[in-house]
């Protein structure tokens, strides 16, 4: 996917947070509001996704392919830092 493609998703997402806000602010019936946000959820997870399969297929890759212990180390690190905080 590329960047332009990853940056109208959020910014779609972007709108839609605005629309969810536009419900709060009219009062508008609780489950319409949690069924935009949830999603909202999906679609940023959908982004995060995208963004963690190109920097596997990126950063990580060449970090492997570079043989450079101490880099492959780090980014096997950040992955799983990443991992941990997001199941939290």
């Amino acid at each position: 996917m590329q960047s332009s493609d990853k940056v109208k998703r959020l910014n779609r997402i972007a709108g839609q947070v605005r629309g969810v806000a536009q419900m709060v602010e009219d009062d508008r019936y609780c489950m319409d509001i949690l069924n935009q946000m949830a999603a909202i959820k999906s679609a940023l997870a959908k982004v995060e996704s995208q963004v963690l399969k190109d920097h596997a297929a990126c950063c990580v890759s060449e970090a492997i392919a570079s043989g450079d212990a101490a880099d492959q180390r780090a980014k096997f690190e950040e992955l799983v830092d990443l991992l941990e905080r997001t199941r939290k």
